[in-house]
């Protein structure tokens, strides 16, 4: 499989990002039920296109990334927070995370971070190896966070230098 190309979202993604959120929701990764028609704006006053990079394989999106700031405060805006990763269930496993990890990285050197931490649930073991293997390091564990799926999950705080 080529490698994907990584671009930064623009407006016009709008809709194929909403459809591929919905297409790969999952209790694996999402906190929130699925959503229901009608369906929120991908885009909103909190992130836009410019906090996504987006993976496409023959001119189709197939994935993002989005990278924001955990919190609103002054004296963290030294770090940035991979807030969202999805890729279509049909491209999983041919390094499309994996480039777009790297590019949320990369994005985040440049902008002069320190650091980048994010979030995954306990049991998502593909998600946890592919971080791992990022060089992320499990910084902390919020036990039975969640109630999914009639089961507690952990919530993982991962994280790593740059």
């Amino acid at each position: 499989m080529p490698e994907p190309y990584i671009r930064f979202a623009v407006p016009e993604d709008e809709e194929a990002l909403g459809r591929l959120d919905r297409a790969v929701w999952s209790y694996r990764h999402a906190v929130r039920p699925r959503e229901q028609p009608p369906y929120e704006p991908f885009f909103n006053d909190r992130v836009g296109p410019r906090d996504h990079q987006v993976a496409e394989l023959g001119g189709r999106l197939v994935g993002y990334v989005r990278l924001g700031f955990p919190t609103p405060l002054a004296s963290n805006a030294h770090v940035r927070q991979i807030q969202g990763l999805a890729v279509a269930d049909e491209v999983r496993g041919n390094g499309v995370g994996r480039a777009l990890i790297r590019a949320a990285v990369e994005e985040a050197r440049r902008q002069g971070a320190r650091r980048i931490t994010l979030r995954v649930l306990g049991h998502n073991t593909p998600a946890r190896r592919l971080y791992e293997s990022e060089g992320f390091v499990v910084e902390g564990i919020q036990p039975e966070e969640f109630r999914l799926a009639d089961e507690y999950v952990d919530d993982v705080l991962m994280g790593r230098r740059l």
